[in-house]
């Protein structure tokens, strides 16, 4: 990357796929479940993670064959990440996406990976994996925001 602040000149359709994978900053939020009520389409989130989630890193275990093995795994692009309305606020993508600088914790500025879970802002410490809980249980696990 020749650009030090790439994010900040470019779109997310200008960017280059190391370019775009380097802007998830590894909160963990998006592999959150969610639930949403068949007759009113209003959506929750969990503090619920997919089972593919390593819980202590925030990063997937299997990101290559995600779509494969989790088949509601979320895809998306330049094209798309607008019609996303439930990425978190604090979503890089989402940020870039309106025009907005990422915050100081983003590891693109901070410089360190860490600095996501030392400013709070991952998932690190409070979610639980999906393996851990019974489908019966989920409405137990809804929270606020994300």
């Amino acid at each position: 990357m020749e650009d030090r602040e790439y994010w900040k000149s470019k779109s997310l359709s200008e960017m280059s796929h190391s370019e775009w994978e380097a802007l998830c900053d590894g909160c963990g939020k998006c592999c959150l479940l969610k639930l949403e009520d068949e007759d009113t389409g209003i959506r929750e989130f969990t503090r619920i993670s997919c089972r593919l989630l390593d819980l202590g890193h925030c990063k997937c275990t299997d990101y290559k064959n995600r779509h494969q093995r989790v088949s509601d795994c979320l895809r998306f692009d330049s094209k798309t990440i607008e019609a996303i309305d439930w990425l978190p606020q604090s979503c890089a993508y989402r940020l870039v996406s309106e025009n907005k600088d990422l915050p100081w914790w983003h590891p693109l500025v901070s410089g360190r990976s860490q600095s996501v879970h030392e400013a709070g802002v991952s998932v690190r410490g409070w979610a639980i994996s999906e393996k851990r809980v019974s489908e019966d249980d989920y409405l137990k696990y809804i929270i606020e925001k994300v």
